[in-house]
């Protein structure tokens, strides 16, 4: 397990920040990924401290940096005012589209001497065991 989360630290992010915008862009990529995983409520910088095991200082920065680069924008909650919640922008939707395309396309590097079956079935027990981390 941990060699998989170590191969897959070290890669995903980089390949995606690679066409958004080089090395520095790994910081928008999880930022804005975070933000996605909230989209149906608006995250919250707590929200994406949360998901990226961030202090919230460390996630405000990444959030501030990502809305700098017109990934991201906060507004104030419509049911409180006091609240502000973070959005994707249509770049950050982009962001999030090229970095599943690159998922996808990694997988199939990755399998593609597996049998269909097995590459579908392998997807489902990944897709199930990030829903039961909560990820």
């Amino acid at each position: 397990m941990f060699r998989l989360v170590r191969f897959w630290s070290r890669r995903w992010a980089r390949g995606v920040a690679t066409d958004a915008g080089g090395p520095s862009a790994v910081g928008h990529v999880l930022a804005v990924d975070a933000v996605a995983a909230c989209a149906a409520t608006g995250a919250t910088v707590g929200d994406v401290a949360r998901l990226l095991g961030l202090d919230r200082s460390g996630a405000s920065r990444m959030v501030a940096a990502a809305e700098a680069s017109g990934y991201l924008e906060r507004r104030r909650a419509e049911s409180d005012a006091r609240m502000t919640r973070i959005r994707l922008t249509a770049a950050g939707d982009a962001l999030i589209e090229a970095a599943e395309q690159w998922q996808r396309a990694a997988f199939a590097d990755l399998t593609a001497d597996w049998p269909d079956d097995d590459r579908v079935r392998f997807a489902e027990y990944l897709q199930r065991l990030a829903v039961q981390v909560g990820a």
